[in-house]
């Protein structure tokens, strides 16, 4: 039994499968949190700027029981175009990189200011951020 247990968490750290799981369950949290905002917050300002009504059941009549249902497409769309903007918002916000304080120096690797024109380790002169060798 213990060899069993040994392998499926090998399993679980060599394949990733833990590290997929824990991204469909923190997926499925955003999700929820996407829909809130575009529901509770986006929707109601673009209930107030289109035309009164149910838009959204708004339908051209072929005949007997089959309709062009183009106000329930024109919704999915802009649901989807919200979802895409806030998921876009999100990640851009919860992503963004710290602009990085040091950098190595190419002779001997040790780290040094951005704006450094020689190394204080080793003595020699490095490009400045973006410039060449003062």
């Amino acid at each position: 039994m213990k060899a069993y247990a040994k392998e499926f968490r090998d399993f679980l750290f060599k394949q990733n499968a833990l590290a997929l799981a824990v991204g469909v369950i923190i997926g499925a949290a955003v999700s929820k949190v996407v829909s809130g905002i575009v529901d509770d917050v986006l929707m109601p300002i673009v209930g107030v700027v289109l035309p009164g009504g149910e838009w959204r059941n708004a339908q051209l009549q072929l005949s007997g029981a089959n309709a062009i249902k183009y106000g329930d497409l024109i919704g999915r769309l802009i649901d989807f175009l919200f979802i895409a903007l806030v998921v876009f918002v999100l990640v851009k916000t919860l992503l963004r990189e710290a602009v990085p304080t040091t950098r190595p120096c190419p002779q001997c690797l040790e780290a040094i200011p951005i704006a450094a024109r020689r190394c204080k380790a080793c003595g020699q002169p490095v490009a400045a951020a973006g410039g060449v060798p003062g």
